[in-house]
């Protein structure tokens, strides 16, 4: 069973930094695109960062993705972070057929 399993979640406050991860098991890691969304209360799901099979990385202002093959992890890297960005963030993997989601650890950024 495919399992997508995040974690670094957690408080911080406004400035600090935080660092997702997410480890992907009983797939393909390889082959799979690996994004990060983040889903705030009230709003709609959005899309934060993603990285390519092959490394190409892209991300919103601030936020940085990167992958790891040897261990079938994503990371979500947050250096600075901002009350705004307040929400739950979930790790996806797909490909042009498949797509799974992890349960999305809380990031709360407050003073």
């Amino acid at each position: 069973q495919v399992q997508l399993v995040e974690s670094g979640g957690g408080w911080v406050q406004p400035g600090g930094p935080l660092t997702l991860s997410c480890a992907a098991s009983a797939l393909t890691y390889t082959s799979y695109v690996m994004k990060w969304y983040r889903q705030a209360t009230g709003k709609e799901r959005e899309l934060v960062a993603s990285i390519s099979t092959g490394g190409t990385a892209n991300s919103v202002p601030r936020f940085f993705i990167s992958r790891d093959t040897a261990s079938n992890s994503a990371y979500l890297l947050m250096p600075s972070l901002k009350s705004e960005d307040t929400a739950t963030y979930y790790c996806r993997a797909e490909t042009w057929i498949l797509k799974y989601w992890g349960r999305g650890p809380q990031v709360t950024v407050s003073s």
